[in-house]
This record gives structure tokens, C-alpha cells and sequence, in this order.
């Protein structure tokens, strides 16, 4: 195990990447509790996407664990199953098709992860505006939060208002993200998981909770997601833009944090991220396999710096965090009933959205041609319900006003290409 994980060269030992397993498991491990309960609103079987969910994990981390050697853990990533959920879903789509396009994602994303074009790729989109992204999806998901708690409601007149913050489920939110920011104050690890655990003993005692009779069961429903797949209706519905969205977002997002989470354990060498073909192909096939198995697509975690934060060098740590997750799948009813409170769920998105809109800061304001652009995706993600539209516009504005300005030659050509195909999607087909 020693030689496998090259523990002496890194300067570990068993016991650290054990140790460091564990606590990146207690700061990622609320998402098998989220998860499952956004796409079930997507009329999906929480249990087929609860198994689905923990599956998908496993397998993503465990390659980049085996066959990358690194401490980061692969799980479905939080706002693209908003997206999923809310906006294809929600948009009018079948689940079975938006699962059809996240599986063409995930094959495009394979393809890529073996090729040098991911680069390409990744070097064709502005950074401003990849932060933008990020910082969109924030407030996208904050506001979902916000939603499911009862704390913004629907307004006939003024369309969004403050809702009801007397009302037990309103008020058990409020006190339960209090609760999660007060440990995340103190930064206790797994504040999200924890905060959660202690507003569902909280909602035990106002009456709003009810404990199951059985604790502990075997894993069951992934037969009601697993390969429902509706690929031809990707097509028929010109969901092209949706599988961009999967794509690039899973594609940047997934290369960053891995380069942070890298940098961080100092397993960077001359500025390089060795076995980065192995690395994102782990979150390429994680993204495939949850697609089929039933849940949205993966990415790279950075709750894993914090088991690198205690030690964690290699993939050791990884393989630690999937065994663990693996224990999780006997615990489906508790989960099922932590899930179904709003109240439980929403501090976390909230709070996920607060850490994202950090990247705001990135964004190179002084500069119009990329600012305004950015402006326009982080705006119309949560006011249109839609990450892609958000992204579209954003895409579409800004090789305009580089042309404007006489600087056309400074957009990479293969965005040109992304700009006429989000606006085919956004003129002409459903988003």
C-alpha cells in the first residue's frame, strides 16, 4: 500500500490519509443528503437517486484515488443539479432526457479528458467569465435555498416578497443557518453536516420530524433511475445548449478545483498538474456512470482541501472518503427523512451559494468588454431560473463588444462558435 500511494515520497502515513479521509467525508457528505432531495423535486425516486448518488461518487473518486493518486473526492456537483432539476426539468423536459443529456456530456467530456482539446477548450473561455459562472450559479443556488425555506415567496405584485418567518418551517431555516454559520465561525469541519444533523434533532423536537422505525437498510430503488436514459429526446427537444452547460461548467469547474486542491498538497511540479489526463477522466466517467445509475453530473470537490488541510497526499484519501460513503448507502431512511425538510436542506444551499459568489472579486471589473458580460450571467442565472441562459447571453455579448470595439481577434474562434450556437439555442429551441 505503501509503494502503491507512494506514502514515503510524499511525506505521509497510513494513519494521516485515514484520518484526512474522514474529515474531507464529514465536509462533503451533506451532499447525500441534498442531492437526492433537488432532483427528487424533479419527480425522480429519492431512493433510485440517493443510491445513484453515493454510487456515482465512489466510482469518480476511486479512480482518482487508484489511478491518479490524489486526495480529491468526485460527487455530484452542487448547482448543476439545481440546473438539472429546476430549470431543464422544470423547464419541461423529462428527467429520462435531461439524464439523456448529461450521459452526452459525459462521453463528450471522456473524449476530451483523452485529448489535449480540453485545454483549448478551457484556454477559449475569458477567466472573468468563468467566475462569473461560478458566481451565478451562487446566487442561484442561494436563491433555491431561500425559496424552499418559505423566506422569498412568490408576490403577485412585486413577484418575489419576504415570506412568513413565523412559520415553524420558515423559522426552523432560520435557526438551523444560524446554527451551520456559527460552527462554520468556528470552522468546525463538516459544518454543513453537522448543522443539519443538529436542525433535524431541533425539528424532532418541534413536531416536524418524524424518525423512521427502521435506521438502518439495505440499499434499494436504483432500478426506478438506473439506465433511464431518453437520449433521442436530447435531440428532438434541441437541448444543445443544456449539454454546453454540463459540459463546460463540469469541464472548468472540475480542472479548478483540482489545480487548487493540487496546489495546496504541493503536488505541483514546475506549475504542471502531473496525471491530469487520469485525474479529470475520474470525474469525466464519474459524470457518465451517475448519468446512467441516475443523478446529475459529478465535479471535483473543494471541500477536499480541507483533508489535505489534515494531512491528506494522496489518493489514500480518496479511497478512505469512497469507503465511507459507501456505509451511507445502509442509511437510506434516515436520509430519506433529513431530506424531505426544507428546513435541513436549504442553510446548506444558502450557504454553498455564499462561498461560491466569493469569486465575484476575480472578475476583472475595470475592464468593460469582459465585466459587462459577467455582469449579464450572474444576473440572468437566478432571475431567468436558467444557468444556460445565463451563460448564453453572456457568451453571445461578449464577441460582440470585442467586434465593437475592434478586437474580434482577440476572442479565441472556437468561441465565436459558442456564441452562434447559444444563440440558435436561444432563439430558435426551448430553454
Amino acid at each position: 500500500m505503501e509503494k502503491w500511494f507512494e506514502l514515503k515520497e510524499r511525506g505521509t502515513s497510513i494513519t494521516t490519509e485515514v484520518l484526512a479521509g474522514i474529515t474531507t467525508f464529514f465536509t462533503m457528505v451533506y451532499i447525500v443528503i441534498v442531492n437526492p432531495g433537488i432532483l427528487s423535486e424533479a419527480g425522480m425516486d429519492f431512493h433510485g437517486v440517493f443510491v445513484a448518488t453515493v454510487l456515482a461518487s465512489i466510482i469518480g473518486t476511486l479512480i482518482i484515488g487508484l489511478g491518479a493518486n490524489y486526495p480529491i473526492v468526485i460527487a455530484p456537483g452542487m448547482g448543476l443539479n439545481a440546473y438539472f432539476a429546476f430549470s431543464v426539468v422544470g423547464g419541461g423536459v423529462s428527467w429520462q432526457t435531461a439524464l439523456g443529456a448529461v450521459f452526452i456530456a459525459g462521453v463528450i467530456f471522456v473524449l476530451l479528458s483523452l485529448t489535449s482539446f480540453r485545454y483549448m477548450l478551457l484556454d477559449a473561455i475569458p477567466a472573468s467569465l468563468k467566475h462569473a459562472i461560478t458566481v451565478g450559479i451562487g446566487l442561484f443556488i442561494a436563491f433555491i435555498g431561500l425559496q424552499k425555506a418559505g423566506i422569498v415567496v412568490d408576490s403577485p405584485s412585486t413577484l418575489l416578497t419576504l415570506g412568513d418567518l413565523t412559520s415553524p418551517m420558515t423559522l426552523l431555516t432560520i435557526i438551523g443557518f444560524i446554527i451551520t454559520i456559527v460552527l462554520m465561525s468556528y470552522q468546525v469541519k463538516g459544518f454543513l453536516f453537522i448543522g443539519m444533523l443538529i436542525t433535524g434533532v431541533i425539528a424532532w423536537f418541534m413536531g416536524l420530524l418524524e424518525i423512521p422505525q427502521q435506521l438502518i437498510a439495505l440499499p434499494n430503488g436504483l432500478s426506478s433511475t438506473a439506465f433511464h436514459m431518453d437520449i433521442k429526446g436530447v435531440f428532438s427537444n434541441g437541448l444543445y445548449s443544456v449539454i454546453y452547460t454540463f459540459l463546460l461548467i463540469t469541464l472548468f469547474d472540475t480542472t479548478g478545483t483540482m489545480l487548487g486542491v493540487a496546489e495546496q498538497a504541493g503536488l505541483m511540479k514546475d506549475g504542471k498538474f502531473p496525471r491530469s489526463r487520469g485525474a479529470l477522466l475520474a470525474d469525466a466517467v464519474g459524470t457518465t456512470a451517475g448519468a446512467m445509475l441516475g443523478t446529475s453530473p459529478t465535479s471535483a470537490y473543494a471541500e477536499s482541501s480541507a483533508g489535505v488541510a489534515a494531512g491528506g497526499r494522496t489518493g489514500l484519501t480518496a479511497v478512505t472518503v469512497s469507503l465511507l460513503l459507501g456505509l451511507t448507502l445502509f442509511f437510506s431512511p434516515i436520509i430519506s427523512v433529513l431530506s424531505a425538510i426544507p428546513a435541513i436542506t436549504a442553510p446548506s444551499l444558502i450557504i454553498v451559494g455564499f462561498l461560491m459568489i466569493g469569486s465575484v472579486q476575480k472578475i476583472e471589473w475595470h475592464d468593460f468588454e469582459v465585466a459587462f458580460p459577467a455582469f449579464l450571467i450572474i444576473l440572468l442565472m437566478p432571475l431567468s431560473y436558467s444557468i444556460a441562459t445565463g451563460i448564453g447571453v453572456g457568451f453571445i455579448v461578449y464577441p460582440i463588444l470585442k467586434a465593437l470595439r475592434g478586437k474580434w481577434r482577440d476572442v479565441h474562434p472556437i468561441f465565436y462558435l459558442f456564441a452562434v450556437l447559444f444563440f440558435i439555442q436561444l432563439a430558435f429551441f426551448s430553454h
